[in-house]
């Protein structure tokens, strides 16, 4: 039994999506963090 049998394409899709916004949201709130600790 293959990947590809057990999860459907959709939700290869959709598992991709989110682990890039998350990362992205992740980096974004990184990013506020780093340049409120350099402004004070």
């Amino acid at each position: 039994m293959s990947l590809e049998e057990k999860f459907p394409r959709g939700l290869w899709v959709r598992l991709i999506v989110y682990v890039a916004v998350g990362h992205l949201f992740a980096a974004f709130i990184y990013l506020l963090f780093t340049l409120g600790a350099q402004n004070q």
